[in-house]
């Protein structure tokens, strides 16, 4: 076979031959893409243990905080769609850098609330500056890695995020009980100060370490990239590109999918702004304690994450390996009402929620990226989880509702299991031979 230049292609076939340097191209770029993320999302989610303290100092609501926590996806919602649309025009570098710069500075910002007022603004403008992060991320991925290989790379990526909290839950507790009224602010200022200062330096250091796509790899040979467009270039036959937004928003598969997504947002959220405050109901006096015990389902689900997604790229088969796990988070929130007067138990049962309802996020993404490419890959990721976070505006704004009006988070937790359960329904209406690659 010849090249555009005439000279013969190497032998590009076999899918042996091509493990090793998948594994070097995953090397190179998981970690620290793994790392933003981490950054990214403990901005995102630090705020629940801020909640520990704040709502104290500053006489807010639950439905207060809960609307501040959830408004952060309205404005994610509004830019999400024209950051990816960006990034796709201009490169990764430029947008994530950007985006990673300009979300540590408004996190940091959040120390400076006194009024729900400013706590809603921050919360929106925070997401309107982190809008683009995650879907980027989905994107570029699909830049470099073909779709029999992103559901179990796009796992290890989502790792991120129960290791955020791995990491976050006890540094948050420890902050927040070590540092409170030091220099005249509270522990929850300084926490949202300190952990804002990686994402401003990742951000600067995203301009240095990535590539915008295969082409410009430098540490790639000639060989090695004609090697990944090829295996990149080979399956763009089974997707297709629309020509207009209006032809991809009346693209049924696409709003399907964003249902889908929706009720793994509404699942995931839940659990990510809630999980502190369920454990600090359960009995658990210290902070640092709290912090501790709510790594523990967070841990669950990385070991989940990254078998279940491993099996579904070895057997090619995606629908199944998301019902299941739908259902088994759906039902672990469930049995965490059962005992919250026991700490013990209730991590038990929130580890095995954490365990299918997290799964469930990577999963998905190998489902739209099948079928959809260039601009409608960049446009369509973007919608799906615009709309999306919808749900993480809704869920936190609507359990905190729940909380207030009932004194107990039991019925949050019966609300998030409702979505997690007609996610598994959903699911199982999308066609097998549409995703399962």
């Amino acid at each position: 076979m010849g090249s555009r230049a005439g000279r013969a292609l190497p032998d590009l076939s076999g899918e042996d031959r091509d493990k090793g340097l998948y594994r070097r191209v995953a090397w190179r770029l998981i970690p620290f893409l793994m790392v933003c993320y981490i950054a990214a999302y403990l901005d995102r989610v630090n705020v629940g243990f801020a909640k520990l303290q704040m709502l104290d100092a500053l006489q807010f609501s639950e439905a207060m905080y809960g609307l501040g926590a959830g408004i952060f996806f309205i404005g994610y919602f509004l830019f999400e769609v024209p950051s990816n649309v960006l990034m796709h025009r201009i490169g990764a570098r430029k947008t994530l850098a950007r985006i990673m710069i300009l979300w540590g500075i408004i996190s940091a910002a959040m120390a400076l609330t006194r009024t729900p007022t400013q706590f809603y603004i921050l919360r929106f403008l925070l997401g309107a500056a982190e809008a683009g992060f995650y879907p980027g991320i989905i994107l570029y991925l699909t830049y470099w890695f073909p779709a029999q290989r992103r559901g179990q790379i796009i796992a290890v990526f989502m790792t991120a995020v129960p290791f955020a909290s791995i990491l976050g839950g006890p540094l948050s507790g420890w902050i927040m009980e070590s540092f409170h009224f030091k220099g005249g602010l509270d522990g929850w200022q300084w926490m949202f100060i300190i952990e804002a200062i990686p994402s401003v330096i990742l951000g600067l250091a995203v301009l240095k370490l990535l590539d915008d796509r295969v082409s410009d790899a430098r540490w790639l040979s000639n060989e090695d990239k004609a090697r990944l467009e090829y295996n990149l270039q080979s399956e763009k036959a089974q997707k297709v590109e629309h020509v207009s937004m209006l032809s991809l928003l009346k693209d049924r598969r696409v709003i399907h999918m964003a249902l889908i997504c929706y009720c793994t947002v509404s699942s995931l959220s839940g659990l990510a702004f809630w999980t502190p405050s369920v454990i600090k109901s359960t009995g658990v006096v210290s902070l640092l304690d709290v912090g501790l015990l709510t790594a523990i389902p967070n841990i669950c689900a990385v070991i989940s994450m990254i078998l279940v997604c491993r099996h579904s790229d070895k057997v090619r088969e995606r629908r199944w390996h998301m019902i299941i796990p739908f259902i088994i988070g759906g039902t672990g929130l469930i049995l965490s009402t059962l005992f919250s007067k026991n700490p013990a138990l209730a991590v038990a049962m929130l580890s095995i929620a954490a365990a299918g309802c997290m799964v469930c996020s990577p999963l998905f993404w190998s489902l739209p990226t099948a079928f959809l490419d260039g601009k409608s890959a960049a446009a369509g990721i973007a919608g799906i989880n615009a709309f999306a976070g919808l749900a993480a505006f809704a869920s936190p704004y609507a359990i905190g509702f729940i909380k207030d009006a009932t004194g107990s988070t039991d019925y949050g937790m019966f609300f998030l299991a409702a979505f997690a359960f007609i996610g598994a329904f959903l699911v199982f209406l999308v066609p097998k031979k549409l995703v399962n690659r």
